[in-house]
């Protein structure tokens, strides 16, 4: 629902000189407030997981903000530009870090990871020791279904062990070569 005002306004001397026109929406007639957006710039993010990191005896919950203050800390060295900055700083505001969820590390862990994923898509950033951890699980995936598959001649258990070891130890091999080749190209913060 659209309405058209027409008005005019008084110049410096009282005198009304000027017509204007404009088209208001449904919002036109709601009051304005004052309410101000505060979006989490990277300063704020790194004092806020700074309060949060003296303010818990958790070892688990300073872990995820300590990640996220190394993170942080890397993208603040990284020289990006101020529209690079202000698409992180939304995405961090999109988080709704400030909020006062019940489990804080359950809520914290999510808000991390889905802040990795969208540094990872996006400017394809990743924190260090993200490929050692993927390749690790993923060899430890392959390492069972190997371990089932070609160690069943031996007792279950042992072709299992076998299978999860030699899986994690090779999959975080490979992690450990693409974390390398991810760090030359300066994509680790």
């Amino acid at each position: 629902m659209k309405h058209s005002v027409l008005g005019s306004l008084p110049d410096n001397n009282g005198d009304i000189s000027k017509n204007i026109s404009f088209t208001c929406n449904n919002y036109c007639s709601q009051p304005l407030t004052k309410k101000t957006i505060k979006i989490m710039t990277l300063k704020n993010t790194f004092t806020f997981f700074e309060n949060l990191v003296t303010e818990t005896s958790k070892k688990s919950e300073i872990k995820v903000y300590q990640e996220f203050i190394q993170i942080i800390t890397g993208l603040e060295k990284r020289g990006l530009s101020e529209s690079e900055i202000l698409a992180i700083e939304t995405e961090l505001n999109s988080l709704n870090l400030k909020s006062n969820p019940d489990n804080r590390k359950k809520y914290f862990k999510k808000a991390l990871s889905k802040f990795e994923k969208y540094l990872k898509d996006t400017f394809s950033l990743t924190a260090k020791g993200y490929y050692t951890k993927l390749y690790a699980g993923l060899g430890l995936s392959f390492g069972l279904l190997f371990g089932v598959a070609i160690f069943s001649n031996l007792e279950r258990s042992l072709g299992i062990s076998l299978g999860l070891i030699g899986g994690m130890i090779v999959g975080s091999i490979i992690g450990r070569q693409k974390e390398a080749q991810a760090e030359a190209a300066g994509k680790v913060l």
